[in-house]
């Protein structure tokens, strides 16, 4: 029997460590190829890319969550392919922090590693508060939906924040035409923004819950139950409601430059959701 190196030394198919060795072979590059149909792509990256990501809040706190992420670039007219291992190898480089300030670096890095004009990073992600039920106290987290849009084209920087916000609406219609009660239902409110300033995500989220029926809780006790119940009667909003409140609100936000605001109600008496929208700016 033969142990460790002893068995390559002695076989005859073995080699010993000054052989000559083959020469390495350049591996073809076929996407910087020339391509022939004279057609440019906006956009060509990877998408649906899940990342771990530290997101700094507005008490200068790093969240940990999970993002998904899309990365794409132009690509001019004269070339077959991009090289996508280089979207991943610039997400890899700039570590797991992200915060508004360093998404332009990341955009510049794509442009540069791959020699594109443009590039675009879309990231939605999870982002929790803790909130306190309206009674007793009790705190409870509740997580809510974030994005951001970035967009670097030469050197200029174009970059939208979103939430979804969930509320709940009482019908004033149900209100005003029934002996008891009224329907309401969960409503959902997606607000997109352009701002001069950074506008945090949690003050987005709280201009929003202040223009429903009542906020939504993820803990509730008996006495919580009741006060978040009454509220939500004695504020009936339609989707119409909804989407003219916030609207209303960021009209006078004095860093927002343009908004999309889109309200939809998840129906509970209906087979179909309401839905409303307004963008200005």
């Amino acid at each position: 029997m033969f142990e460790g190196n002893e068995e390559a030394e002695s076989h005859p198919m073995g080699r010993s460590d000054d052989s000559p060795q083959p020469p390495k072979t350049a591996l073809h590059d076929k996407q910087s190829e020339l391509d022939h149909r004279n057609l440019r792509i906006d956009k060509v990256g990877v998408r649906s890319l899940r990342f771990p990501i530290q997101i700094r809040d507005k008490a200068k706190v790093h969240q940990n969550t999970v993002a998904t992420i899309g990365m794409y670039v132009d690509l001019p007219k004269e070339f077959k392919g991009t090289h996508m291992s280089r979207f991943i190898e610039v997400l890899n480089a700039h570590g797991g922090i992200v915060d508004v300030e360093n998404i332009p670096d990341i955009l510049r890095a794509m442009q540069s590693r791959l020699h594109a004009q443009s590039a675009h990073l879309e990231m939605e992600f999870p982002f929790f508060l803790t909130k306190k039920a309206p009674v007793s106290g009790q705190e409870g987290v509740l997580d809510y939906t974030a994005r951001f849009a970035a967009t670097a084209t030469g050197s200029e920087i174009d970059f939208v924040t979103t939430v979804v916000v969930g509320l709940t609406t009482l019908c004033p219609c149900s209100k005003a035409i029934s002996r008891f009660s009224a329907h309401n239902q969960r409503g959902y409110v997606t607000v997109s923004i352009r701002a001069r300033e950074i506008v945090w995500i949690e003050d987005l989220i709280a201009l929003v819950e202040s223009c429903g029926s009542s906020e939504l809780y993820s803990l509730l006790k008996r006495p919580d139950e009741k006060a978040v119940t009454e509220r939500a009667y004695e504020n009936p909003v339609f989707v119409e409601d909804l989407v003219r409140n916030v609207a209303l609100k960021l009209n006078d936000h004095p860093d927002v430059t343009w908004y999309k605001v889109e309200a939809e109600n998840h129906e509970s008496i209906h087979n179909h959701n309401a839905y409303a929208c307004i963008e200005r700016g």
